[in-house]
């Protein structure tokens, strides 16, 4: 695959035309454009948000939306939405291996697979968290979302994501979201393909404000990358997907829905190198909050507390003296549902690998496993790089529901408790 170019900037106003000229001038809906293209708006957020929050693209494309066929109900398979009904969360620590790549032919449609979901999709609230298995491209299909945007967290495999403002080539170690609503499609590079998706169906995400920090570090603005208009003009039988008020539908279209040949605005779908995230840690003592690991945020009625954190714990030094430096044990008023793209976790060296899961929700106690705090504990406090990571972490206000399917199936660690019944009393009484 050719190189793909990219424009930079979180949240800019960008205009971009794959033929010179596609773009008005000055306008957004002139009478008649060039190349007898169609005028298009697309909106994620309300015509009346305050401007700094307000969110839609221009389209120029060669047929507008509206030419479709009439929806048919699919079977949702094994895709969930908020709020979970079909089983009961417990306030249990659950782990979860890898799901399988499938051995039978599955495109991205068809293995996507919802772990866990929280808040109402319907009320605009909360996530939805699924795993995506792959083993072909999805050929003459396309899908849209109307429940949420969707932050792609690849674990294995290439993927060049297909869409209305362009192209994205993601690979594991990046993340891509699609805002809501956006049409695409997804081919693989690879054989095989394993990720992570969040569902964000709440405010779209922005970028973690830094504070004190001042005004460099953490995620940087000028990091994240858009595409470029890029337009297919396709005719033939093609099925496009669309998951609306928690359900799958599915329609005849006539030609291939990435038909836009320039676009102006900003939401459009974007990438990021996680590597390029400026972690910030202590350098005299104590563990840091994980808050300081923040990426993207969707915020909810509450200043500074989320609907979503999106958090990562990249290779980074570590130095704090005098202190434990693994996560201590705690409890929490947020839910965190953490997975693994490389490597190991600090805090959990066994039992929880790359494309596997883990979910600690609202006030259930997790931390260290014992064998890691005794480490710890009596660990020589010199400077220490951690290499060769990345793990990271969805955290929500609301309390994360478990999927019938999470629950009962075969990767579930039925003995994930039991890393902490080896913690031993050393209580003496005695100083």
């Amino acid at each position: 695959m050719t190189e793909l170019n990219y424009m930079t900037g979180f949240g800019n106003e960008f205009e971009t035309e794959a033929l010179p000229g596609a773009l008005p001038i000055g306008q957004f809906s002139p009478q008649k454009v060039k190349y007898n293209l169609y005028t298009e708006q697309f909106n994620v957020t309300a015509f009346t948000a305050p401007r700094a929050e307000n969110r839609r693209n221009w389209f120029y494309r060669i047929r507008p939306s509206v030419i479709q066929g009439d929806y048919q109900a699919m079977d949702n398979g094994l895709i969930r939405t908020a709020p979970i009904t079909e089983a009961i969360a417990p306030p249990t620590m659950f782990r979860w291996s890898p799901v399988e790549i499938p051995a039978k032919p599955t495109d991205f449609i068809d293995g996507l697979k919802t772990m866990a979901a929280n808040g109402s999709a319907e009320g605009q609230a909360g996530i939805g968290i699924h795993v995506y298995v792959a083993n072909q491209s999805m050929q003459g299909r396309y899908f849209y979302n109307a429940d949420g945007e969707l932050l792609f967290v690849p674990q294995q495999g290439a993927l060049v994501l297909h869409t209305e403002c362009g192209k994205l080539a993601i690979k594991p170690g990046e993340i891509a979201v699609i805002p809501r609503g956006i049409k695409f499609n997804v081919e693989l590079l690879d054989e095989s393909a394993r990720g992570y998706i969040c569902e964000n169906y709440g405010h779209p995400y922005i970028l973690a404000e830094r504070g004190p920090v001042g005004a460099n570090g953490y995620a940087n603005d000028r990091d994240f990358q858009y595409p470029v208009a890029a337009f297919e003009d396709l005719e033939g039988n093609f099925e496009l997907v669309a998951k609306f008020n928690g359900n799958l539908f599915r329609c005849d279209i006539g030609h291939s829905p990435l038909d836009v040949v320039a676009w102006t605005g900003n939401s459009a779908p974007y990438k990021y190198d996680l590597s390029r995230f400026c972690t910030m840690n202590t350098v005299s003592f104590d563990h840091p909050d994980p808050s300081i690991f923040t990426v993207l945020t969707s915020p909810s009625g509450t200043p500074g507390v989320a609907n979503i954190d999106f958090v990562v714990f990249p290779p980074r030094w570590m130095v704090a003296e005098h202190t434990f430096r693994p996560p201590y044990y705690h409890r929490n008023i947020m839910s965190e549902f953490m997975g693994l793209i490389e490597g190991v976790y600090d805090a959990k060296e066994h039992g929880f690998v790359p494309g596997g899961m883990s979910l600690h929700n609202c006030m259930s106690p997790h931390g260290p496993e014992a064998e890691v705090f005794e480490k710890a504990s009596n660990a020589e406090l010199k400077p220490q790089r951690y290499e060769n990571t990345m793990a990271f972490m969805f955290e929500s206000r609301y309390v994360i529901s478990p999927t019938k399917f999470a629950l009962e199936g075969d990767h579930l660690q039925k003995d994930y408790t039991k890393c902490w019944q080896k913690i031993e009393k050393k209580f003496t009484g005695k100083a």
